[in-house]
């Protein structure tokens, strides 16, 4: 009977066992998910100056490695604290009922173990923060070398980023040695000091016997709970150390959430929904990317609904910046956009790029198929895709792809030459339909034939929509029915192509 009651104990203790881990568990993993969906939540809306700046190895650290911290954290160590916590109180009022005099003691003496570990956590603490940052570094080192492999091959200087991340890795190792042989040290003293704390306090329960009514069999009983509570006390000066380090985890996931975002705009009206064509006036415009030197000053113009414009100058003079500023990439310092009637600072950014669409000089493409970079993400018919890509003079190069529209395209879209990816992000402007299109460059590596018939195949989509060119060809400049001049962050001039040519034959000679 008895041998069946404790078989029985220890299927309920293995049934509860797993029960708990799987508990704690589900916590954790949902904590992680809802951490990091909060994080990428909040990234999705940081500004682009803080992206700019933003080292993407230490981004990825953060995500994976800090939460990883806090999930162990949450999934181990509370369930053992919590395990512990109940095992020490249960013994506490057993060991008050035999003896309350020595119960005392041991009750006493713990809480002094508890606070020299706190104080030896805390440098834990610092140290395994270290050893986070040098994840960070390295993981950042080395993530920069291989999106820029291309280039570093072609300057012949693998040797010397790698040795970089080389480097990186040998401070990872240290870092990562010192903090685990110093916080198994620490771990070891915090334990030695209760085991010092527990032999004092057999030798007391001794004398007790040998000079109080203490019977031998009460101070075994009182040994044996005090021998139950050494592992759960061990527990709880682990969980210091651990607690140490989640705090640490905790600090440096925050830094992301100190990230500047974009400002979150109460929309009362939409300029774009009911009109298939936008005017866009510019008042005063200035922009500055740091103190020191102000790119865009007091910059006015004012673009007609449909009409096809184009911003010139050399290189420097400010002309993708206020590209930029036109798509809400950066807040400007001052001044004031209007769309239709409606203030740039009344609209949310994602209705402005919703509507105006800026292609880039340099595309960058998914690692991923060709109709996944002509969509992305978004639901297209074939139809409408393969009419994209006869405007944008890709439906050649997709046929002969080996996969057509399923062929993946490698990382930043390798397998395509320069203008087939300015043509890619062209069909995209296609197939978004915008009512306002920024063209920056983006036919810059394009042959003068296939540029030609580009424009020729766009002209009925761009009819209808509000065109802003920068461009340095004298071709698309004279093709413009306005021109911008502008010069370090000013508009110096403006007029029709004509206009500006009477005043000087050779006017463009110098910006392109």
């Amino acid at each position: 009977m008895t041998l069946a009651v404790i078989l029985v104990l220890r299927v309920l203790s293995a049934v509860l066992g797993v029960l708990q881990s799987k508990i704690f568990v589900t916590i954790s993993k949902d904590i992680s998910y809802k951490m990091r969906r909060g994080l990428l939540a909040h990234l999705k809306r940081v500004s682009l100056k803080e992206y700019e700046m933003m080292r993407v190895g230490a981004v990825t650290s953060k995500l994976v490695t800090d939460v990883e911290t806090l999930d162990s954290f949450v999934s181990t160590t509370i369930s053992k604290l919590i395990i512990a916590s109940l095992t020490l109180l249960f013994s506490a009022i057993v060991l008050l009922w035999i003896h309350w005099q020595l119960a005392l003691f041991i009750l006493i003496t713990n809480p002094i173990v508890v606070f020299f570990t706190a104080k030896l956590a805390r440098n834990i603490g610092k140290l395994k923060k270290e050893e986070n940052r040098a994840v960070e570094v390295f993981q950042d080192a080395l993530t920069e070398t291989l999106e820029l492999f291309h280039q570093i091959r072609a300057a012949n200087k693998e040797s010397y980023f790698f040795k970089q991340s080389e480097e990186k890795a040998r401070e990872l190792k240290n870092h990562a040695t010192a903090y685990g042989y110093k916080s198994d040290a620490a771990i070891k003293y915090s334990y030695l000091i209760f085991l010092s704390g527990y032999e004092i306090f057999r030798a007391i329960s001794i004398l007790a016997v040998a000079y109080s009514d203490l019977s031998v069999g009460l101070m075994l009983a009182i040994f044996s709970y005090l021998w139950v509570m050494v592992t759960p006390t061990q527990d709880i000066i682990n969980f210091q150390y651990v607690l140490a380090t989640a705090k640490a985890a905790c600090g440096r996931i925050n830094t992301i959430y100190d990230l500047e975002q974009e400002k979150e705009i109460d929309e009362t009206k939409n300029p774009f929904a009911s009109k298939r064509r936008v005017a866009i006036e510019v008042k005063g415009l200035s922009f500055s990317y740091s103190e020191e030197k102000t790119v865009l000053s007091n910059v006015n113009m004012h673009i007609p609904q449909g009409c096809k414009v184009a911003l010139v100058g050399a290189s420097g003079s400010g002309k993708t910046t206020l590209a930029h500023i036109l798509v809400g990439f950066y807040p400007m310092d001052e001044g004031e956009i209007m769309y239709a009637d409606t203030s740039y600072r009344e609209l949310q950014l994602s209705t402005i790029r919703e509507n105006v669409h800026l292609i880039l000089q340099h595309p960058k493409l998914f690692n991923d198929t060709m109709r996944f970079n002509l969509t992305l993400g978004k639901d297209y018919s074939d139809v409408e895709i393969h009419k994209a890509l006869e405007i944008a003079q890709l439906d050649e190069v997709v046929k002969n792809l080996e996969k057509g529209l399923d062929t993946l395209v490698g990382k930043d879209g390798i397998k395509l030459s320069g203008g087939q990816r300015q043509r890619v992000a062209i069909a995209r402007m296609v197939l978004s339909d915008p009512k306002v299109v920024i063209f920056d460059e983006s036919t810059s590596a394009l042959d003068v034939h296939t540029e030609s018939r580009l424009f020729e195949a766009l002209q009925v989509l761009l009819k209808e929509k509000t065109v802003i060119t920068i461009e340095h060809r004298l071709s698309t400049i004279k093709s413009a029915e306005y021109i911008y001049v502008l010069e370090d962050g000013s508009v110096v001039d403006s007029g029709t192509p004509k206009e500006l040519l009477a005043k000087d034959q050779c006017y463009f000679s110098s910006m392109i």
